[in-house]
């Protein structure tokens, strides 16, 4: 039986740690301890990758409106998806959105999601957000 901590020491030492993409000696997109990512990954990478992206998302819209605890589950999450989709620096450029979040307006603020480049970029994606804020169901 092989002893795999001793197994993945070894490559630890070997490979390195990389957190950004790199191109290994050999020309291949590279991540992590030598992971070639031209193989791709497997469902439970990408399940635990989706989980720390949203961990993320939600401390960054925390962290960024103070308000956001008198918003409900459903409109918490639009915010949430925005920031996870496009970044939290291009989710505060919603000034008008966020105004109207923050006031408690989510008729106008739903109406300014939809008036964005963002909206024509992911069309259905924000039609379905902006219903979800103005109703504040899922």
């Amino acid at each position: 039986m092989m002893d795999y901590e001793r197994v993945a020491a070894r490559i630890r030492k070997s490979e390195g740690l990389s957190y950004l993409p790199y191109k290994c000696p050999t020309g291949h997109l590279t991540i992590g301890y030598g992971h070639n990512l031209e193989h791709g990954i497997s469902i439970e990478a990408a399940e635990l990758l989706l989980r720390q992206d949203i961990e993320i998302a939600v401390r960054q819209v925390k962290n960024a409106f103070i308000w956001w605890p008198k918003l409900t589950e459903a409109r918490f999450y639009v915010l949430v998806d925005m920031t996870f989709n496009m970044g939290i620096s291009r989710l505060c450029g919603f000034k008008k959105m966020l105004s109207a979040v923050e006031a408690g307006d989510y008729k106008t603020a739903a109406k300014e999601m939809l008036d964005s480049r963002w909206a024509f970029q992911v069309k259905g994606r924000a039609r379905e957000l902006s219903e979800i804020m103005e109703k504040g169901e899922w």
